[in-house]
């Protein structure tokens, strides 16, 4: 048994490990399913795979790296940072890697949590579930899918193997990362077809390389780095007006990303097929310089018919047209609201966290359950972003959820939340989305199946990291281990 179980090995699980022994909890297991670490920066190599968000800012505050090559980094450099802050920190040896968790289920009895994985059964006292939310890669539903001859691979498991060079090549999606895969296997396929249900709002990107004396500078003058960390966040806060406050405000990045659309595109028929018709920010915005310009080649052809079947030669669209295929490729994300992992994670009363996601089980900070004692969720209900960075979120859960870790322990007792306490915060959130961007009346996958939007954070992240800089006893049921009465 130990005293900490982590679940998964990427961004939230390393700095879980990480903020748990700065706070003096040294008996920790962190299981990863795979047989390296890097979550999400592990697993997707596509082409064109980059962050969307400023490197000095998608990255831990307490490990910042000097060394970014971009300022908008490309993932094997994500990944290669985990590798550095996971060596740098001495959290390696932690990780019990090939150990697949297929259920975590609360033990009444001896007031401990059961894992059970492919390597046989544990014990811990108390649970971090740090999978995140784009871990479980999602197909699309399509009659006759098996039945294509030629490769499938979704954009979340790119196989290196498939050669796309003079290939007709379909691909299924327009989301993040359709809009980088798709301008660099455009220049190498034969043709390249996108099948696009909804257009995506797309701004100019402003990445670009960090000079070496820049680098130099962050190296040997830390606060420089700091800096340029808090411009950014604080710029994106303000962006935030539009997100939370005034949707209203959009029509100026609107205003951008339509200029982009008509300096890029010179087909009209075309331009109309790529224009939004819901306000920026309700789905996920998007951001390139090179997406738009791949529609003008003459082997990218934009389809926005319905697909109605997949055949064995290709793709069959409602209109009846065959669009014939040697290679098809998903980039249609992630189970995100009805991820699995939440479905495997069952507390006290035998209800399980995909119950948080679906609405029947109300969360506290995004990051604690009632009825689940001793256990937190990195990037749970309600702490997704669309302006900033997710890492600021998730460091804000780790202050909360590391003290009331350290004081179970500490006590050996069971924390959980309130019920009454999770609803009034869940409520709260809830009630606040009609007035967002996001209640604006498009659908997206932040909504789960209800409607009900279970993934953005509907207001400042500032707000966020006010509320979750401490453990608030008082919200919380504190009980002996050796009791299960609840009050």
């Amino acid at each position: 048994m130990v005293d900490v179980a982590i679940v998964g090995s990427g961004f939230g699980g390393l700095g879980a490990a990480i903020r748990l022994r700065q706070r003096g909890v040294r008996d920790i297991a962190i299981f990863e399913r795979a047989s390296s670490l890097g979550g999400t920066w592990r697993d997707n190599i596509y082409p064109g795979c980059r962050c969307d968000v400023a490197s000095d800012l998608y990255s831990f505050s307490f490990a910042p790296n000097p060394t970014w090559t971009n300022t908008y980094s490309y993932q094997p450099e994500i990944r290669q940072y985990l590798e550095d802050v996971a060596d740098g920190y001495d959290v390696r040896d932690l990780i019990q890697f090939n150990h697949d968790v297929a259920d975590v289920t609360f033990d009444a009895e001896l007031s401990q949590w059961r894992l059970t994985t492919n390597h046989g059964e544990f014990r811990a006292r108390c649970v971090i579930v740090a999978t995140g939310s784009l871990a479980e890669l999602k197909l699309p539903d399509l009659s006759g899918l098996i039945d294509f001859n030629g490769p499938i691979m979704h954009t979340a498991r790119w196989d290196e193997n498939v050669d796309l060079a003079n290939k007709r090549v379909g691909i299924i999606g327009t989301g993040a990362s359709a809009v980088q895969v798709i301008p660099e296997i455009a220049p190498i396929v034969e043709s390249l077809c996108v099948f696009q249900r909804t257009p995506s709002w797309v701004l100019p990107h402003r990445g670009h390389p960090v000079m070496d004396r820049t680098q130099r500078l962050f190296a040997n003058v830390p606060l420089a780095q700091r800096a340029v960390r808090t411009y950014r966040y604080w710029r994106n806060e303000l962006t935030a007006l539009g997100f939370v406050r005034d949707p209203r405000r959009m029509s100026l990045a609107e205003g951008f990303s339509r200029d982009l659309l008509e300096r890029q595109v010179a087909d009209p028929q075309v331009r109309e097929q790529l224009s939004p018709r819901y306000r920026l920010g309700c789905k996920r915005v998007l951001i390139s310089n090179a997406y738009y310009p791949a529609f003008e080649r003459d082997n990218v052809e934009l389809v926005t018919t319905p697909i109605q079947c997949v055949e064995g030669s290709g793709v069959r669209t409602a209109d009846g047209v065959l669009h014939s295929l040697d290679v098809l490729i998903s980039a249609t994300g992630f189970y995100v609201t009805d991820n699995p992992m939440a479905q495997k994670v069952h507390g006290m009363h035998g209800g399980s966290l995909a119950d948080a996601f679906h609405g029947g089980l109300p969360h506290y900070k995004g990051t604690s359950f009632p009825g689940f004692p001793n256990l937190y969720m990195l990037g749970g209900p309600n702490t997704g972003l669309g302006h900033s960075s997710v890492l600021f979120m998730m460091e804000s859960q780790l202050n909360y959820a590391t003290r009331a870790i350290a004081n179970a322990l500490g006590n050996n007792v069971l924390v959980e939340p309130k019920t009454h306490v999770a609803r009034r915060w869940t409520r709260d959130i809830q009630a606040k989305f009609p007035s967002t961007v996001w209640g604006s009346g498009c659908s997206s996958w932040y909504q789960n199946a209800q409607g009900r939007n279970t993934v953005i954070w509907p207001n400042f992240t500032f707000t966020f990291r006010r509320a979750t800089r401490r453990f608030a006893k008082r919200d919380h049921l504190v009980s002996s281990v050796s009791s299960t009465s609840r009050d």
